[in-house]
């Protein structure tokens, strides 16, 4: 008879004792507590997945307040391996999302040009960024592109790495289908200052603006639809594979850009206002 029959003949309800029951059974009294761990793979990205979740929920929460929420959800976590997970992922209180693009201090940082600007229409600045998206017992990298006017969505692409690849490869897609726009805003990550992200915005004659050091609030536009995207689709459902989580994602994108009216748009759709029609 093996461990986990014997275990499973215990009985919490009898009149022995747990510890006479597993005497007599043969094993060890603590091994009918022991509960299996699981791998740490596995663990971690758990344990990353939460807290992703309740920072993108709650983005005032410290590592103190993110262990109580981690506790009420079953995970047994100290607050130092938080706070590694945090500086792993860049996520900071009160920033609204997982910081991933870390900058590299050997390359320029180009000056934000958004301070005082008036954007009055579309393609005149969009914004792009990277999220980390968590998908069953993994996770990927979504780079996203948004029309800062309009609201809308002009490209996207979703990798499992974090080089610069899938950034150009987003908005080399985005100025095919929609025109290239005359300012491209992003953070200071190391994606945005590579020589091959500078060069393709020189050539194609695209002006370079970057948020000031620790100012999530230089591109809050694609943090605020980062933020939808995770509340109103990725944490609702339980993507297993990156086919069913860029399916999910295409249609969110599909459904924010043509159905979901906007307050800031005076409850117009941004395609109708990306097109050309005036804001109220």
């Amino acid at each position: 008879m093996d461990l986990t029959t014997k275990k499973s003949l215990v009985s919490v309800h009898s009149e022995i004792t747990i510890s006479r029951q597993c005497e007599l059974l043969g094993f060890n009294r603590t091994s009918f507590y022991y509960i299996p761990m699981k791998r740490g793979s596995e663990l971690e990205e758990s344990i990353k997945r939460r807290l992703d979740y309740w920072h993108t929920k709650m983005c005032y929460l410290g590592v103190r307040r993110l262990k109580v929420k981690l506790l009420s959800d079953g995970l047994k976590v100290g607050r130092k391996l938080i706070r590694r997970y945090l500086d792993e992922m860049g996520i900071y209180c009160l920033y609204p999302k997982p910081n991933l693009s870390k900058r590299n201090m050997l390359h320029k940082v180009f000056p934000y040009l958004l301070r005082n600007m008036a954007i009055t229409t579309p393609g005149q600045v969009w914004a792009i960024d990277i999220t980390y998206i968590p998908m069953g017992r993994n996770h990927m990298y979504l780079t996203a592109i948004i029309d800062w006017y309009s609201r809308y969505i002009v490209g996207w692409v979703l990798a499992d790495t974090l080089d610069t690849t899938p950034v150009l490869d987003a908005v080399k897609r985005a100025i095919e289908t929609y025109g290239k726009p005359e300012i491209i805003n992003s953070d200071q990550g190391c994606q945005f200052t590579s020589s091959e992200y500078v060069s393709h915005l020189e050539s194609s004659s695209i002006r370079q603006s970057m948020d000031g050091k620790a100012r999530w609030v230089d591109n809050v536009i694609i943090e605020r639809w980062f933020r939808s995207l995770k509340c109103d689709n990725i944490y609702l459902n339980d993507y297993h594979s990156p086919r069913e989580l860029r399916a999910g994602i295409e249609g969110y994108v599909l459904e924010y850009n043509t159905e979901r009216p906007h307050q800031s748009l005076d409850y117009q759709v941004p395609v109708t206002v990306f097109n050309g029609k005036e804001v109220a």
